[in-house]
């Protein structure tokens, strides 16, 4: 007889588990193409289960995007606190795995996958994302060593998140960039990025 009740501690354990399930799929195959399906099936769970948690996609979405958060974080933290890497190398060993993110189990959205998220997103969750995503990436710079102030933490977003879209874009978003100098331009557009960190470094107060 299947069972028609849990607790509230089963509850909050079936929830992570989505969550997880749904962050490894997501960050593998694109946000686009997980579907409900392949995540409730894979916990084991029937698809009315599956609503009584997240009510659309969307709100799965997030909250797994929320999920990450602190993960991405804590490699970051980690790799400054490699002994075998320099300063510089920390920096770009990070932005480049958040740039192939599908090989580091890292989520990140494409033009069109962000597109229609915020379409669907309420005004409070839109507002609410972004104060969580502003939040993360002032983190991130603090870890680098770098004071994180609203002008410097909102150019790092910018400049990470161009890089890291544009990337996941060619061919299929931007058909007009040339594919074979993907990687090279990622590696280029990485190096200046963390020049510009670099400088912001070296001019904090001694």
């Amino acid at each position: 007889m299947p069972k028609v009740a849990y607790s509230e501690a089963e509850r909050e354990r079936i929830r992570e588990v989505l969550m997880t399930t749904a962050l490894e799929l997501m960050a593998r195959q694109g946000i686009q193409h997980t579907t409900v399906e392949q995540i409730y099936r894979r916990v084991g769970i029937s698809r009315t289960f599956f609503y009584s948690f997240f009510h659309t996609k969307e709100d799965l979405i997030v909250e797994t995007l929320y999920l990450q958060q602190p993960r991405i974080l804590a490699y970051a933290r980690e790799l400054m606190e490699d002994p075998s890497l320099s300063w510089r190398d920390g920096v770009r060993q990070f932005l480049h795995a958040c740039c192939y993110g599908e090989r580091n189990g890292i989520a990140v959205m494409t033009i069109e996958e962000q597109q229609l998220l915020f379409r669907r997103l309420s005004a409070e969750s839109n507002r609410l994302f972004r104060e969580k995503q502003l939040r993360l990436f002032g983190d991130i710079l603090k870890c680098f060593g770098i004071q994180a102030d609203a002008e410097r933490v909102a150019l790092f977003t910018n400049l990470s998140l161009a890089v890291m879209v544009i990337r996941r874009a060619i061919p299929e978003s931007l058909p007009l960039l040339v594919p074979e100098a993907a990687d090279a331009a990622v590696d280029f557009q990485i190096g200046a990025i963390v020049d510009c960190l670099e400088r912001m470094r070296d001019n904090e107060p001694r």
